[in-house]
């Protein structure tokens, strides 16, 4: 078997010139390619914007492999038993040590394709719901509500359920929940309700507006579905509906459930 000075090479034989001007240029590269591509990127629109973006970190990961085969062979002893040790070993190492990530940029592959989500989409990824920022290679950063960044890696494709709310476009349904005393007229509240969305300014006038009631064992349930003009809207939108909502219903003298949904999904099923 090689021994560590058979399978390096001695310090004299290695051009430490060679292997810097590599590494640098690499390094070169890599920062030059990725604010290039942003550059053009940014005066593209639609779906060649979105590919050119993704491109990014997988033209990075060539560099990286194609600087790790030109600096091994100056390294090392470039014999086949030597390689086999060194590959096999190194394979070994990385199997364990990056077993998830591995996962996570092969999903990210999968994800150039499949396109689940794309920056500006609004997804739900293992109870996290939020804004699609940017898209890298290992994982997607989405911006909460309360405008925290949430890094979540494309491993989560293979085992969770990904919610997407509007799916590259521009609608985005929203649901204002209220609940009331039983003892009212459904019809008219219905209409008053309806309207209340239809005269928002931000509701989305080509799209439907509905009014879904729903008999409950404490009271009667109604949600209103509408679209706002802008996903980025839609908790402007939902707490516009939900103060004029409420305004107008108690001006015709609705009484509210006094039951929480909690409350009555607990009493009405057994939970505790």
């Amino acid at each position: 078997m090689n021994d560590s000075s058979q399978l390096f090479r001695d310090l004299s034989q290695i051009n430490l010139v060679q292997v810097g001007l590599i590494l640098v240029g690499s390094w070169l590269l890599i920062a030059t390619s990725q604010r290039l591509l942003q550059q053009v990127a940014s005066r593209l629109t639609g779906r060649y914007r979105l590919f050119l973006l993704a491109s990014v970190p997988v033209l990075r990961l060539l560099i990286i492999v194609i600087a790790i085969v030109l600096t091994i062979p100056r390294l090392i002893n470039p014999t086949f038993e030597n390689l086999v040790a060194l590959l096999g070993a190194a394979g070994l190492a990385l199997g364990f040590a990056f077993k998830d990530y591995v996962s996570s940029l092969i999903a990210g592959i999968v994800t150039l394709f499949e396109m689940p989500y794309r920056p500006g989409d609004w997804i739900e990824v293992d109870g996290t719901y939020g804004e699609v920022k940017t898209i890298s290679m290992r994982s997607v950063k989405i911006v909460t509500p309360d405008d925290t960044v949430v890094i979540v890696p494309h491993l989560k494709l293979w085992d969770q359920l990904i919610f997407n709310a509007n799916d590259g476009g521009q609608h985005l349904l929203c649901v204002t929940d209220f609940y009331l005393h039983p003892n009212h007229d459904a019809a008219r509240v219905k209409h008053i309700l309806y309207d209340v969305a239809l005269t928002s300014s931000f509701v989305q006038l080509g799209k439907p507006i509905n009014v879904i009631v729903l008999d409950k064992p404490w009271g009667t349930h109604y949600r209103l579905k509408a679209y706002p003009v802008d996903p980025r809207q839609q908790f402007h939108f939902v707490t516009d509906l939900t103060i004029r909502g409420k305004d107008a219903l108690r001006q015709i003298g609705v009484e509210f459930s006094a039951l929480s949904v909690m409350e009555s999904t607990q009493q009405y099923s057994g939970k505790p």
